[in-house]
């Protein structure tokens, strides 16, 4: 597994992948700004609106001084969504995965295992349905774990969960080039352990800031790898199905 994750990481850099990592990497970070930009609008609204509420009802205060409350409130609103954003980036990298998936997945077998047949490429509605399910259940999982975050362990929370989400959609991914969506989930829940330790790795990646920008190019390469591994020694007999 170990080897599996220092190949991917050698092959995000190589000649074919190269390009696919500088486009994932700006996708990224353009949807990283979006959902910001949109987030701190939102805040910054409701905290005007709750300061416009509390002057007319509490009108002793000074107006200045309510402005001043709304101010702090954007700026603190600005800085939990920064902070916020690093929660949010399985959710944004398990959606940018689904554009590449084909393109990452076909340059690491073409490389690594020229002796065996290629997958057969993803329906593109597949893979965007796959990253769309695992960046909502993602969201949904750092909204239950925020409250977490008070006692301690919500980190701990987001990193299992994002270990299992993320482990378990590129797994799938990399094996629905071989095999019915159906086979490869029962293949993946066969290896259940297996696949949640590969998932804990790129959970770690994921955690690394500015790094984790290409995290869908390490991730797929790296289930790629895995999924070859528990294909067993004649991956080359397994027909593409669907």
């Amino acid at each position: 597994m170990i080897e599996a994750a220092f190949s991917a990481v050698a092959r995000m850099f190589s000649a074919p992948l190269r390009a696919v990592l500088f486009k994932a990497i700006g996708l990224a970070l353009l949807l990283i700004v979006l959902i910001g930009i949109a987030l701190q609008r939102l805040f910054a609204a409701m905290a005007e609106r709750g300061a416009t509420w509390a002057e007319q009802s509490y009108g002793v205060v000074p107006h200045g001084a309510w402005n001043a409350l709304v101010w702090a409130l954007s700026i603190m609103a600005g800085l939990g969504i920064i902070t916020g954003a690093l929660f949010l980036m399985p959710a944004v990298t398990a959606f940018v995965g689904s554009f590449f998936v084909d393109d990452i997945a076909d340059a690491v077998e073409r490389r690594d295992y020229p002796a065996e047949p290629p997958g057969r490429a993803l329906p593109f509605v597949r893979a965007m349905i796959e990253g769309i399910k695992t960046a909502l259940l993602a969201i949904a999982v750092y909204v239950i774990a925020l409250p977490f975050l008070v006692f301690g362990i919500g980190v701990l929370v987001l990193f299992l969960a994002s270990a299992y989400l993320l482990g378990r959609e590129y797994f799938e991914l990399a094996a629905m080039r071989f095999r019915s969506p159906a086979e490869a989930a029962a293949m993946r829940k066969q290896h259940a352990a297996y696949i949640f330790g590969a998932g804990m790795i790129i959970a770690v990646f994921v955690s690394i800031p500015i790094v984790n920008l290409a995290t869908p190019i390490f991730a797929m390469a790296f289930m790629v790898h895995v999924h070859k591994k528990l294909s067993g020694p004649r991956p080359e007999l397994l027909e593409p199905a669907r």
